[in-house]
Order: structure tokens, then C-alpha cells, then sequence
């Protein structure tokens, strides 16, 4: 689920970087706070984080003593992703093995969905392999397919979440061929 947050980072601005020209500090401050934005990926209570969608504040600066860089307080918008137990949301099949799927929602491609959690359907092996149920309905590669979120879990070492999902329920599974 997408979440618009509100949060409060500091930003480090080298000595080298500062200059008298206000608009070209606060672009320095901006800047910085999309690097950070970006290399951060995600934390366990947002998620992922996706986009800065608006600065709201920009805080006095303070010099740090040691090397003389400044510490800038700062105020923003985001859009966050996060998985929660029980949430319905749909994702593409990007790979198929014998006992499940992998699939891609949002910016994750650990979602697994176990042959047990599809019961109708069964795993067709061969050169692009695929499950299908009684009544013909396929899921296979690039395949969109409707799951609920069975559990999740966040792997700090990775910053990635994962999540086992099923299809058991009502309109849930394959809805269409993806066009990616």
C-alpha cells in the first residue's frame, strides 16, 4: 500500500559545498536530500521509500565542530510502500518453480506464492513453465495475478521486505497478461 508520510531528517552539508548565494545552499540541501532519500531504500516501520513529494521546512544550520560541515534540519513529504498481513494487492509473475511463483508489487520481487496457497491449480513443467486449473486459467510469466497477504517480514541486512501470499478467496488470482 502506498502511504504519504511526513518526516525529519538531517542533512550534512560539506564546508566545501556551502556558499553565500542562498538559493544555491537550499539546492544543496535539496540535493542532499535526495541522495540520502535514494540510498536509504527502506525501513521496517515505511517501507520503501518511493518519492520526496514536498519540502516543508528547512531548518538553521549548525556547524559541526570537527570538520566544519553543517547540520541542516529538514522537514518533508513522502510516498512510502509497505506490505501488511491481511491487504489485498496485485503483482506480476517474473519467475515460476515447481513448487511456486515469485512476483513483483510495487518495488519488491520477493512475494512467493506457494503451490499449496493456489490449490486449483497445477504446475505444467517444460520449457516455459506454468500452473493451470481445471477450467484453463493460467499463471504463468508476466502473468497479473490478485493475492492477499498471507505474512510479511522486513530483512534489514537487504532493506527489502518479504511476503508469502495466497490466492485463497474470493476474486482472487490471474486477471490479466501483463503488457511490460
Amino acid at each position: 500500500m502506498y502511504l504519504k508520510s511526513r518526516l525529519s531528517w538531517n542533512v550534512i552539508i560539506p564546508a566545501e559545498n556551502l556558499d553565500i548565494e542562498g538559493l544555491m545552499l537550499q539546492k544543496a540541501i535539496v540535493v542532499r536530500l535526495l541522495e540520502d532519500f535514494a540510498s536509504k531504500k527502506a525501513t521496517k516501520n515505511l517501507g520503501y521509500f518511493i518519492a520526496v513529494t514536498t519540502m516543508e521546512k528547512i531548518g538553521e544550520g549548525k556547524v559541526r565542530q570537527h570538520t566544519g560541515d553543517v547540520l541542516f534540519p529538514v522537514d518533508f513529504s513522502c510516498i512510502t510502500f509497505n506490505i501488511f498481513r491481511g491487504e489485498i494487492l496485485e503483482g506480476v509473475v517474473h519467475k515460476i518453480l515447481k513448487h511456486g511463483v515469485f512476483l513483483r508489487c510495487g518495488p519488491t520481487d520477493k512475494i512467493y506464492l506457494s503451490h499449496q496457497k493456489m490449490s486449483d491449480y497445477k504446475y505444467v513443467p517444460g520449457e516455459n513453465p506454468i500452473f493451470m486449473n481445471e477450467k484453463m486459467s493460467r499463471i504463468e510469466r508476466d502473468t497479473v495475478v490478485r493475492f492477499i497477504v498471507v505474512g510479511a517480514r522486513y530483512v534489514e541486512a537487504e532493506k527489502e521486505f518479504q511476503a508469502v501470499v495466497s490466492l485463497e478467496g474470493d476474486y482472487l488470482g490471474p486477471i490479466s497478461q501483463s503488457s511490460v
